[in-house]
């Protein structure tokens, strides 16, 4: 046999093998967030449920990774973004925070002003794509479960989750709107106008209904990526 077409052979051998890595191997899902998504690795949290929802539909071709911290607002992720995100290679990332930025405001006089806010998110965008990730987008859902925009913090969490879908339309990327889904089944559910107890256990974490809204809606993008 020919040196040539050894190495012709050699060559092709190196070809289907990694033709049969890309097959195998998974595509990595981060969950970015805040204590949402921290939550959501837990046995009735959003990250387990679509877990669930992909062994159920007998699909192994996701890897999902919790990466949420209690208490982030939007700078936090910026700041922690290679260490807990880039470096574990994700193929895509959903992009779940905004609730403390505007929370935090009264709770604990910090927050995140508007305009701040969209500055370090699309630059927590742009280190995702430079990094050659899709990214998810979702609005931040409640603080509060009153009907009506009677909560105190309704109007900022409207105006935060409308700088997200603006980003989502100005770069093309998916958005699922929690805030929306949230707000049209309280309004819909929430005969007694109770505070709390129809998607989340406070007003702001999510019980186990909400947890399912919030997985269904994002399985529903993640699928949806090419």
């Amino acid at each position: 046999m020919s040196y040539k077409l050894i190495l012709l052979f050699v060559f092709f051998g190196i070809l289907l093998i990694l033709s049969s890595f890309r097959r195998d191997r998974k595509r990595k899902i981060v969950f970015f967030g805040d204590s949402i998504t921290q939550e959501g690795i837990e046995p009735k949290g959003y990250i387990t449920v679509i877990r669930d929802i992909l062994q159920k539909q007998e699909i192994n071709s996701y890897e999902l990774i919790g990466a949420g911290v209690g208490g982030n607002k939007i700078y936090d992720l910026y700041l922690r973004i290679e260490k807990d995100v880039i470096s574990r290679s994700p193929d895509i990332v959903v992009l779940f925070i905004g609730v403390n930025d505007v929370w935090h405001k009264t709770t604990h006089g910090t927050g995140t002003d508007a305009d701040k806010f969209e500055t370090f998110y699309r630059a927590v965008i742009y280190k995702l794509q430079s990094a050659h990730a899709k990214v998810i987008l979702c609005t931040p859902a409640v603080i509060g479960e009153k009907k009506n925009n009677a909560n105190r913090q309704d109007d900022d969490l409207d105006k935060y989750s409308a700088i997200i879908r603006s980003i989502g339309d100005d770069l093309q990327l998916p958005v699922c709107d929690v805030r929306e889904l949230f707000k049209n089944y309280i309004q819909e559910s929430n005969i007694n106008d109770f505070e709390s107890g129809i998607l989340t256990t406070d007003g702001v974490h999510l019980n186990e209904l909400g947890n399912r809204i919030v997985a269904e809606a994002l399985w529903e993008k993640i699928e949806a990526l090419k």
